[in-house]
């Protein structure tokens, strides 16, 4: 192979259960095939001990029912803390992608004579950020420097040439795949920069795919062997090797029959010799299964994938605050060749709106190679990819001393990314010499009733009063919809931060289960909320007034019996008697005396001024900026 390097940028669709590459060469996309001529190749890897070697794809599959260290679906456990043993050594979910995506670039390498090194990759859009940030570290363990991870359904978008249309279009894209569903729903509009892609909602089922329908198919075929020649095609076979080599034929043969049914009103399963010729039974099984009979049988999946189209479109309708209409139905997986998902697409939005000009199965490689040629700037014009975050992210401010911390959001659910958000933050106690930040996910505002995503620790903040200290957290979301969090003392310039690699993955039914718990508790939060502001401020002003109280006694020209101290002595013990109690209707009421207290005060101090030397450096001064807790002991664990 020549040693030249390609400035081209490769797009890579890692999947669930099938991956592709792809290069623009013009203005054309390039399927680069493996070595026995496939246009895809399957995401699975296994370790061969005859050869002392690891083998991907479809040789690895070949393995799958008789090897036991077959791994497939690697991609389910993106992300997470997991490992899986090739060989007698364990890897990790980054480390075996890895191996898939070393061999497509192998694959392409030689088909291309360069070495490559660019790629962009992509992902689902529920993928979370550390799900990203894993697919990001497999291509880097690869070899290769990932320039862009880009959501699937944009990806498809783009392929299917939607950036060329010229007026604003909302699409729906199907995406059934060997092991999961996904439908989003995308807006494509102008702007000054160029195309902007916005993924607006998305949906989907994490465990159903082409493979559970192939499945149908395999029980059907074992059921009808049984009935006719009360044979139990599952249980035949002299050794469990025999048994399982039985299993894997009849997934590959059932696999075919789902493909011709897609074009045929009928197909064969035929196996010859699929079971040893042991008391006089035949060793050649053949089975018929007519599409309708495929359909009735796998009618409930169709219906779950349609329940999660309404769902997206619902969730997309509430956000944008009106009704939706769909241009362009996009049709992504292999399985989407199936007559039945256009015939239920069809029934709901019109024959006119289904677009199948592009190979569903190349299509999301394809649209990552455009993004690739974008990047490389030999696609001769500019692609704003545009998606939006899941959930909303914040931190865990201290509502009250005392009191259980409250989810401040920083950056608000379905704000488009990237994005970069600061906010200024102090301390809850004199002297805190550090602050502990948890890093929430959600949508309630008790600190407990979210996810914990991250937590960092930031010292050596210079000593002062509780208030005084101003700590600056920005979050920082990339093109990838990587998390970032730094916090800085702006004093002291201290910094410390955290990118967000080991959060929980969330699915589509996680997320969706946080927002309805949000929108049913809604009254009830904001209530919550409201009163841990109060008793806030209220345990603000109180710090305050106890203070410039206590300021007034020590001073040389200090008159206990002057009307206006006993005065201001006595709204503070009312405000802090309320607060004591949580008494919120009188905190709320005694608070409406601020005004009159801060005035007394000012007369006060009129009388006797403040002495040189005392450090009034905003002391609080009714200063109603969030504070930051300083527990590092506490057990975050916990609260995950």
């Amino acid at each position: 192979m020549n040693k030249d390097v390609s400035k081209q940028i490769v797009g890579i669709d890692l999947g669930t259960t099938n991956s592709c590459i792809v290069i623009m060469e013009g203005q054309k996309p390039r399927v680069l095939e493996n070595p026995q001529g496939d246009r895809t190749t399957p995401s699975v890897v296994c370790y061969d001990s005859r050869e002392e070697r690891i083998l991907v794809g479809r040789d690895a599959k070949k393995q799958a029912e008789i090897n036991p260290e077959v791994i497939t679906s690697i991609k389910s456990v993106m992300g997470q803390k997991v490992k899986k043993k090739l060989g007698g050594k364990e890897y990790t979910p980054e480390q075996i992608s890895a191996e898939i995506l070393r061999y497509l670039v192998s694959c392409a390498e030689d088909k291309l004579g360069k070495k490559i090194t660019r790629a962009v990759i992509t992902v689902p859009a529920y993928f979370n950020d550390s799900q990203r940030q894993a697919t990001k570290d497999a291509g880097k363990i690869a070899g290769l420097t990932v320039e862009r991870i880009i959501n699937e359904p944009t990806a498809a978008a783009l392929a299917y040439g939607l950036d060329k249309a010229e007026k604003e279009q909302t699409i729906l894209v199907y995406d059934l795949g060997g092991g999961t569903f996904d439908v989003s729903i995308l807006q494509i509009s102008k702007s000054s920069e160029g195309d902007v892609f916005e993924t607006i909602a998305t949906a989907g089922i994490r465990d159903l795919g082409g493979d559970d329908f192939d499945q149908k198919i395999v029980d059907y075929v074992v059921q009808e062997i049984k009935k006719e020649r009360k044979v139990d095609l599952l249980s035949e076979g002299e050794t469990e090797n025999d048994r399982k080599v039985v299993k894997q034929r009849l997934k590959e043969e059932a696999e075919k029959a789902k493909k011709v049914l897609s074009n045929s009103s009928e197909a064969t399963i035929s196996l010859p010799y699929i079971i040893p010729p042991t008391g006089g039974r035949s060793p050649h099984v053949e089975a018929k299964i007519t599409r309708a009979k495929f359909e009735a049988l796998t009618k409930d999946y169709m219906e779950r994938t349609m329940k999660e189209v309404n769902q997206a479109i619902q969730a997309a309708e509430k956000k944008l605050g009106r009704s939706l209409t769909i241009d362009q139905i996009i049709l992504v997986g292999g399985s989407t060749r199936m007559p039945m998902v256009e015939t239920l697409l069809e029934a709901k939005f019109g024959q006119k709106k289904i677009n199948k000009s592009v190979n569903p199965d190349e299509v999301v490689a394809i649209g990552a190679a455009i993004q690739g040629a974008v990047l490389a700037g030999d696609f001769g014009k500019d692609i704003v990819l545009s998606d939006v975050t899941s959930l909303s992210l914040g931190i865990e401010a201290q509502s009250a001393r005392g009191e259980e911390g409250i989810n401040d959001i920083i950056i608000p659910r379905n704000t488009a990314i990237p994005t970069s958000k600061t906010k200024i933050y102090s301390t809850a106690e004199d002297n805190q010499p550090s602050v502990h930040i948890r890093v929430l996910q959600g949508e309630r505002p008790r600190a407990s009733d979210n996810k914990i995503v991250g937590t960092f620790e930031l010292s050596g903040i210079a000593p002062k009063p509780r208030g005084v200290p101003q700590i600056e957290v920005t979050f920082n979301i990339d093109v990838n919809g990587i998390v970032n969090v730094t916090a800085q003392d702006k004093a002291t310039n201290k910094k410390a931060e955290i990118t967000i690699s080991d959060s929980q993955n969330l699915s589509e039914a996680e997320i969706q289960r946080m927002i309805k718990e949000a929108e049913e508790n809604r009254e009830k939060d904001e209530e919550y909320k409201s009163n841990a502001e109060l008793l806030n401020r209220a345990q603000t002003y109180c710090h305050t007034f106890e203070e410039r109280i206590e300021e007034f006694k020590k001073h040389k020209d200090f008159n206990e019996n002057d009307e206006g101290f006993k005065k201001l002595v006595e709204l503070y013990r009312e405000l802090k008697e309320a607060t004591d109690k949580k008494d919120y209707p009188v905190i709320k009421k005694q608070l409406n005396n601020i005004e009159e207290m801060m005035k007394l005060a000012n007369e006060l101090t009129g009388k006797m001024p403040v002495q040189e030397n005392k450090e009034e450096e905003g002391s609080a001064s009714g200063s109603e900026e969030d504070t930051l807790d300083v527990q590092p002991e506490k057990d975050d664990k916990e609260k995950k």
